[in-house]
């Protein structure tokens, strides 16, 4: 299991532990040391669109009016800390934040 999040996010932290407890191997990177390629990004905007960037974050607001109304993958690419997380990559399935029903889903195996 790859979770993409930030070291310093409390939910990813928070969801990390909770798989690691469940017997999960979990390798966590953090997209702003080690940022997105361009694949990985296109991949991750192809399954969930729009909803990857946390236009509710500070971050996002401090983003200057041309990035505002820019894509998703420029947005995430110029500040990696607007991307919503965690994003959680289970095999070939793809899961984003970490809500009750995430957790369901990823327990459940």
């Amino acid at each position: 299991m790859l979770i993409y999040g930030l070291s310093t996010c409390s939910v990813c932290q928070r969801a990390r532990k909770t798989l690691e407890a469940a017997g999960n191997t979990v390798t966590f990177r953090d997209v702003r040391a080690e940022p997105l390629s361009e694949v990985e990004l296109a991949e991750l905007i192809t399954e969930f669109g729009d909803r990857l960037v946390d236009r509710k974050s500070t971050d996002y607001r401090a983003l200057n009016d041309w990035l505002k109304n820019s894509e998703a993958e420029a947005q995430i690419a110029a500040k990696p800390k607007v991307m919503t997380r965690p994003v959680i990559r289970d095999g070939n399935i793809l899961h984003l934040g970490w809500d009750d029903a995430v957790e369901a889903a990823l327990l459940a195996k």
